[in-house]
């Protein structure tokens, strides 16, 4: 069956945010515990929600908010100078547009910051629908995310795929029964994401091609 609806992730994605995600949960992890953690720490975390991340540290919900509070002040303060869309993502994504597909962003972002992103990357109007983590009760790797996207766009999954670059991404597309599609140009490997055996593996935005071409 032709694919019609394209699910994307948005950091790790769409988006080169990794180097201010990671920056800002160093500020907030040094302001509120006076500890540098490894990156490995939050790169393991990448693709969920920010009070998800935190609860790791702390299942106080008042020092919660106040952390995701730091981060975030500190994240929208250097956001337009750090985060760019990489090389070829824009390109395509108005590919599949052109075509006809419909599309929808998933994303562990509140909506605002994802909408903000999506305007930096001069995506602001690729989207039919978008899904932020202040939109579901349950985040990804739930699939609720994904479940509500396709509500949105009156998609069916076996005609849909999610694309990301984190396991929480494809274990969100596969148990919301979607096809899965790895991001390798972010921040993770095939060998990170082997054992979950995504439909199809995206080397180069430029490979999104094969859902328009011929």
């Amino acid at each position: 069956m032709p694919l019609t609806t394209f699910l994307f992730d948005l950091d790790g994605t769409l988006i080169d945010s990794i180097e201010l995600i990671l920056r800002s949960y160093r500020h907030t992890l040094k302001i509120h515990r006076g500890l540098e953690p490894p990156d490995e720490t939050w790169m393991a975390g990448l693709g969920t929600p920010l009070w998800v991340q935190f609860r790791e540290w702390t299942q106080d919900e008042t020092e919660i908010a106040a952390m995701v509070a730091t981060y975030r002040e500190y994240n929208l303060t250097h956001h337009d100078a750090l985060v760019r869309p990489y090389d070829g993502v824009v390109t395509e994504v108005k590919k599949l547009k052109r075509h006809g597909k419909r599309l929808g962003l998933v994303t562990s972002k509140m909506r605002g910051g994802a909408i903000r992103g999506l305007k930096v990357a001069d995506l602001g109007d690729a989207f039919d629908a978008i899904v932020g983590a202040d939109e579901v009760t349950h985040p990804k790797p739930h699939p609720e995310p994904v479940l509500k996207a396709l509500e949105l766009l009156n998609a069916r999954p076996a005609e849909s795929v999610f694309i990301g670059d984190s396991r929480h991404d494809i274990e969100c597309g596969r148990a919301a029964g979607v096809k899965t599609a790895a991001a390798l140009w972010g921040p993770f490997d095939r060998a990170h994401l082997a054992d979950l055996h995504p439909d199809y593996w995206l080397d180069t935005p430029a490979a999104l091609g094969q859902f328009t071409d011929g």
